[in-house]
């Protein structure tokens, strides 16, 4: 494999994203991938949806992964890095393609729904402790990683297992656990995800995800079951999300302060990418010190920048305008309806809501 950057010593970043990232082909019409003639091309991958989000919003990005040496590799790279990510420690593989998938137009909540992946034996499926710039992944001050990178290969659960591993000064590890049974076998396999994510500071994990890979119900036993991380983020679809900080933990329980916020009204266009999104919102928050609300605050808000866009991506708010509806009071946020191209208004915060 060959490098795409040099090998100086890397840059300090604020977050260093690690995963596969795939060239996706969206149908410009609804039906069945059978009946399909006509598709538009897309990136997709969950942890270059995030570099891109927390890029757009200001912050240094490094993301590293592999491609092919191909015109799709060439694609990805360009992409990822028109948003102002760091590209340079993605390696170019010359013997494996990039991957892609074919999805249908609608919703992927429904039974209609279809996925067709072609990534077995990707080029980031090769990625493994040896064969990634390790100095360049532990370069920045969060690495985000998820449970798809470990479910790629045995070179990849290898890699993700060392980057969670106990280590003085390793970055702020931040893990999504992105549980998709299709790349999980069987219960004893989901089991892995559990290890992974004990070995996180930061962890987000989806309600339903956790009561089905884990058999767990509710937030209180998700907590349980992970003693270790001081920030547990547990999403709870449309309901809202519970974050456990037990970095301050006695102040109010022996597991910490637990803080809820609930999810905004939105006028959803497309769910694809929603929780890259959440993460990218809360990451770029904790790295501006901010409280646990406003970080969850900001995670909605990010959410509500790709609910109500057609693609993984979407230009968020302003800072500013980010910033004014997380300070609105309990009532007012819970008055807040958003719809498409709201990220683009100008208007104060009290324009924005509805009744």
């Amino acid at each position: 494999m060959t490098d795409t950057g040099s090998r100086n010593a890397p840059d300090v970043v604020d977050v260093v994203a690690l995963g596969e990232s795939m060239v996706t082909f969206v149908p410009t019409d609804p039906g069945r991938l059978a009946d399909v003639s006509h598709f538009e091309r897309g990136i997709g991958g969950a942890e270059s949806n995030v570099a891109c989000a927390l890029a757009t919003a200001g912050h240094r990005v490094r993301w590293v992964s592999g491609v092919g040496a191909d015109a799709f590799g060439d694609h990805l790279v360009e992409t990822v890095g028109s948003y102002g990510v760091d590209v340079a420690s993605v390696r170019r593989d010359p013997d494996r393609p990039t991957g892609v998938y074919f999805r249908t137009a609608g919703d992927r909540a429904t039974e209609a729904h279809e996925v067709a992946y072609y990534r077995t034996g990707s080029a980031a499926s090769a990625m493994a402790p040896d064969t990634v710039d390790l100095e360049a992944v532990r370069a920045g001050r969060v690495l985000h990683l998820s449970g798809i990178t470990a479910a790629l290969s045995e070179g990849c659960l290898g890699l993700v297992r060392e980057l969670t591993a106990p280590r003085a000064g390793r970055p702020l590890v931040s893990f999504d656990v992105n549980y998709r049974p299709g790349l999980w076998r069987d219960a004893d396999e989901a089991q892995v995800l559990l290890e992974l994510a004990r070995g996180a500071d930061i962890v987000f994990v989806g309600a339903d995800e956790a009561r089905e890979a884990w058999g767990l119900h509710g937030a209180r036993a998700i907590l349980e079951a992970l003693p270790e991380p001081g920030i547990v983020v547990v999403k709870q679809g449309r309901g809202g999300a519970t974050v456990f900080d037990k970095n301050t933990r006695g102040l109010e329980d022996a597991t910490g302060t637990a803080t809820f916020v609930r999810a905004l009204s939105v006028d959803v266009v497309a769910a694809v990418g929603a929780g890259d999104a959440f993460a990218a919102g809360f990451l770029s928050a904790t790295l501006r010190n901010l409280p646990v609300r406003d970080r969850l605050r900001h995670g909605h808000l990010a959410a509500a920048a790709v609910l109500t866009a057609p693609g993984d991506l979407a230009p968020p708010p302003t800072r500013d305008h980010a910033d004014r509806l997380v300070a609105l009071d309990d009532d007012a946020w819970g008055r807040l309806r958003l719809g498409p191209g709201w990220t683009q208004a100008v208007q104060a915060p009290e324009e924005v809501r509805t009744p």
